[in-house]
C-alpha cells in the first residue's frame, strides 16, 4: 500500500490528527458516577477518551513512559495544590503524615499486601535503588539481573560492584520462550552459594513480556536468593496481587498505568526484610523493624500523594479487569494485524497472558530509530525507538483513551512502512 492509499483510508476513518493543526483543543467531559459502573463498553471508553485532553496533532501510542492523566485527576491535584498552598505549613505539621498513612494503607489494599510493608516513593527507580543500595553486601557477594531491565537498575548494581565488590551476572530473556521453565531455568542457571539477590522485570518495559514471577520466586527461594521485582507497569496495568507472587521486595511507578500525576511510586519489602536495609536518607524513625525509616522524603509535593487516592478511585471506576481487557485487545489487534507480514518483527510473545497493553514490532527494512522517526512524520503517530538486548523496533503502548480507529491508523502504516 502506498502513502497516498493511506491517508485516504486515513480521511475515511475520519482521525483527524492526520493532519496536523497546531492550535489549542478542548473538549467538553462526559458526566460520569464514581459510584455507578456504565455496563456499556462502547459508551464506557467513549466516556473515558472524553476524560483526556488529547494532543490534536499525534497520536500517542507511546503511554508505557508517563500516562497522561484525566480530567478529573487533574481536577483533583489543582484543588489540592490548592488547599495545601492555602494550609502552608499548618497542613505540613498537622495533616500531612496522617494523610500519607491513611494514603499509604489505601494503596496497599489495592495492590494486595499489609500497609506496614509498603511505603509511598517517587518511581521505581528509588524504589529499587532503595533495596539495592541499602542492601547489606559483602565482598564477593552476586546479584543477578537480566539485560532487558531498566538501565537506571543496572546503573546502581554497577555502582554497588563498584563499592562493595559484588559480582554482577546477566541473562538475557528470549523474545518468544518456548514455556515458562525456560525462562526459571535461565535465571537459576546463573544461581551459586555466593547468590544474594535476583532483579526480575514483572513485565519487561521494553517489550511488554510478563514473566512468570511466582515460579522464579518459589525457584529463587529453594536457593535461599532473595527476589526483588520491577513491576514499573503493572500497576493499574492488569490484575494481581503482590503477596501472591511471593517476592522480597516490589516496586512500581503509579505515574504510569495507575495514572497518577508525576512523581509517585511505591516500594513493598517483605516484614523479615525490613530491618537490614540502610535508608537512602536517614530518618527519625529509628525502630529497625518499621519500614517508615526507609521512606523520609523531606518536603516534597505532597499534592501528588493525595492525588493517588482519586487516581485509585478512577480505576476503580472503570474496573481493573475492564481496563485489562481493553489494553490487550487494543495491543492483539494490531499484533495478529502485522504478525504475517514478512518484514515485520514481532519482540513480544503471541500468547495473550504473557503480555497485556504493551508490545513491541520492528521492520526488517529499517532500523528502529528510523521506523519512529517515519511514523511520527509521515503518519502522525508517536512511538519510542528500542534497539538494544535483543530487542530491535518500536515499543507501541496505546492506553485507555486510545480507539481502535487509531490502531487500524497504526496497523495501515506499519503496512506501508514494511513494504517501502
Amino acid at each position: 500500500m502506498k502513502k497516498r492509499t493511506f491517508l485516504k483510508k486515513a480521511g475515511m476513518l475520519g482521525i483527524a490528527p492526520i493532519i496536523p493543526h497546531f492550535n489549542t483543543y478542548r473538549h467538553s467531559i462526559l458526566e460520569y458516577n464514581l459510584k455507578e459502573q456504565i455496563q456499556n463498553e462502547e459508551e464506557l471508553w467513549k466516556i473515558v477518551r472524553s476524560h483526556y485532553e488529547l494532543h490534536p496533532d499525534f497520536i500517542n501510542l507511546e503511554s508505557g513512559y508517563y500516562n497522561i492523566i484525566p480530567q478529573p485527576t487533574v481536577n483533583a491535584l489543582v484543588k489540592h495544590i490548592n488547599r495545601v498552598n492555602l494550609e502552608g505549613s499548618y497542613y505540613m505539621r498537622e495533616h500531612r503524615f496522617d494523610d500519607k498513612y491513611s494514603i499509604t494503607h489505601k494503596l496497599a489494599n489495592l495492590v494486595g499486601c499489609h500497609g506496614d510493608q509498603l511505603i509511598i516513593t517517587r518511581n521505581t527507580t528509588e524504589s529499587l535503588d532503595l533495596v539495592i543500595g541499602g542492601y547489606p553486601w559483602k565482598n564477593g557477594d552476586e546479584a543477578i539481573h537480566a539485560l532487558q531491565d531498566y538501565g537506571a537498575m543496572q546503573d546502581m548494581f554497577d555502582q554497588i560492584a563498584k563499592r562493595h565488590g559484588v559480582i554482577i551476572k546477566k541473562v538475557s530473556v528470549p523474545n518468544h520462550p518456548e514455556s515458562d521453565e525456560e525462562i526459571v531455568a535461565l535465571y537459576e542457571s546463573q544461581i551459586t552459594p555466593k547468590t544474594k539477590l535476583m532483579m526480575v522485570c514483572h513485565m519487561i518495559n521494553i517489550t511488554g513480556h510478563i514473566l512468570p514471577i511466582k515460579k522464579i520466586c518459589e525457584m529463587a527461594h529453594r536457593h535461599g536468593v532473595e527476589v526483588m521485582v520491577d513491576g514499573a507497569h503493572c500497576i493499574g496495568h492488569f490484575d494481581f496481587q503482590i503477596e501472591e507472587l511471593n517476592c522480597d521486595y516490589y516496586g512500581s511507578s503509579l505515574h504510569k498505568w495507575l495514572a497518577t500525576p508525576l512523581g509517585a511510586g511505591l516500594l513493598y519489602v517483605k516484614k523479615e526484610h525490613t530491618s537490614k536495609l540502610w535508608p537512602l536518607l536517614a530518618d527519625g524513625e529509628k525502630n529497625p523493624e518499621s519500614i517508615v525509616r526507609l521512606s523520609h522524603v523531606g518536603t516534597h509535593p505532597v499534592h501528588t500523594d493525595l492525588s493517588i487516592i482519586d487516581a485509585m478511585e478512577y480505576l476503580q471506576w472503570i474496573g481493573i479487569h475492564r481496563k485489562e481487557n481493553r489494553l490487550r485487545s487494543l495491543k492483539e489487534r494490531w499484533l495478529f494485524a502485522l504478525k504475517d507480514h514478512p518484514n515485520v518483527i514481532l519482540n513480544t510473545p503471541l500468547e495473550s497472558k504473557k503480555s497485556c497493553g504493551i508490545g513491541n514490532i520492528g521492520l526488517k527494512n529499517m532500523p528502529p530509530t528510523e521506523l519512529a522517526l517515519r511514523l511520527f512524520e509521515d503518519f502522525k503517530i508517536f512511538t519510542v525507538a528500542i534497539d538494544y538486548a535483543n530487542v530491535q523496533g518500536c515499543r507501541i503502548s496505546p492506553n485507555v483513551f486510545t480507539t481502535i480507529e487509531e490502531i487500524d491508523i497504526f496497523v495501515e502504516a506499519m503496512k506501508v512502512l514494511a513494504s517501502a
